[in-house]
């Protein structure tokens, strides 16, 4: 069986290729896709051959690549050991890739319970527990102020996260006033520019100040050093966004030590593989409370989507990706239209 695949084939250079489908062994099924999401920040290191994008510490740029972990489709096909999923079951898949056809062990695949959660609203779902971890490493309760720092698409969603757990106020913080404004608009109470040289000062204010936890998601220092200096005494500091270079300085005595503050990693690899407990929570765990979420009307990400394409349109938009410092925050391919 054959099925399209996007594949990064070298640096900066995108195909829209036919490859093989493998068929299930007993404990795998087969999905086919109906919406992928792009993940804008590990893409586009991906595809312009970052070799920081491999968190467990592999080193080396390798072309070709692939990508495309967010995605949503229907079963078609499982193995003989599978029980907790059936032919036509409308599910979730994280860790496949940006193909027509994604054949995964059956535990990377959560059954979408709710008939009102779209296939679009479920690819993104993976990612959204990306900033639902880092939320609650930080425990935030509710009442205690909250900033975010980078408003891609993990910043837009740690936003509405913020909002359902009852942080107030929310600040979010990016250059782009664009996306400030997005981000007001989907539940922060105020946006600033980081840039500014009183932003700090703004944001102590609107807090009374400081802020009790910040989401950063820039993953660049400068980024990190600023949320540091906004933060209120034994602030919670969770580091979400990757870093791509370590080309930073901060005053650790200063900034952290002498405040009590607490500096959590967050990357998403960073918690249980197979049971849940208060602040850390696995992958399906974490699906599983989004789709609930969505599903309840406590959050919408839809909203967020700003595009959407036919995977053969993906060399154009990974074009864009590269180049285009405004990028929309959510694009998505239907594949639907294949």
């Amino acid at each position: 069986m054959k099925c399209k695949q996007i594949v990064f084939t070298e640096k900066n250079k995108v195909e829209l290729l036919t490859v093989d489908v493998n068929e299930p062994a007993p404990n795998e099924v087969m999905v086919e896709t109906m919406v992928s999401t792009i993940s804008c920040g590990t893409e586009r290191a991906n595809i312009t051959g970052n070799p920081n994008v491999n968190a467990l510490g592999e080193s080396g740029v390798v072309f070709p690549r692939t990508s495309g972990y967010n995605s949503a489709g229907i079963v078609v096909k499982k193995g003989a050991d599978v029980k907790n999923v059936d032919i036509g079951d409308r599910v979730v898949v994280y860790w496949g890739q940006h193909k027509s056809y994604n054949t995964v062990p059956e535990g990377n695949v959560v059954k979408i319970e709710d008939e009102c959660v779209s296939f679009e609203t479920a690819a993104m779902s993976f990612i959204s527990t990306f900033p639902m971890a880092a939320i609650r490493k930080t425990r935030l309760e509710m009442g205690e102020s909250a900033i975010v720092m980078g408003l891609g698409i993990l910043g837009m969603i740690a936003v509405k996260l913020l909002r359902a757990a009852g942080a107030v106020p929310i600040i979010a913080a990016d250059p782009n006033p664009k996306r400030r404004e997005i981000a007001l608009k989907n539940g922060a109470d105020f946006a600033f520019d980081p840039l500014c040289e009183d932003f700090a000062d703004k944001v102590k204010s609107v807090t009374g100040g400081g802020v009790n936890v910040a989401i950063e998601v820039t993953g660049v220092g400068a980024g990190f050093n600023e949320a540091l200096d906004c933060m209120a005494k034994f602030g919670r500091v969770a580091l979400l966004g990757c870093t791509r270079n370590s080309d930073f300085t901060v005053d650790y005595y200063k900034k952290i030590h002498a405040p009590g503050i607490t500096v959590i990693g967050a990357h998403t690899i960073a918690r249980p593989n197979l049971e849940s407990h208060p602040g850390w929570f696995t992958h399906r765990d974490d699906i599983k409370a989004v789709l609930k979420l969505c599903g309840g009307g406590r959050l919408c990400l839809e909203n967020l989507i700003e595009e959407t394409h036919s995977p053969h349109e993906s060399p154009e938009v990974y074009n864009r990706l590269i180049f285009d410092k405004n990028f929309p925050v959510v694009v998505q391919f239907d594949w639907r239209d294949k």
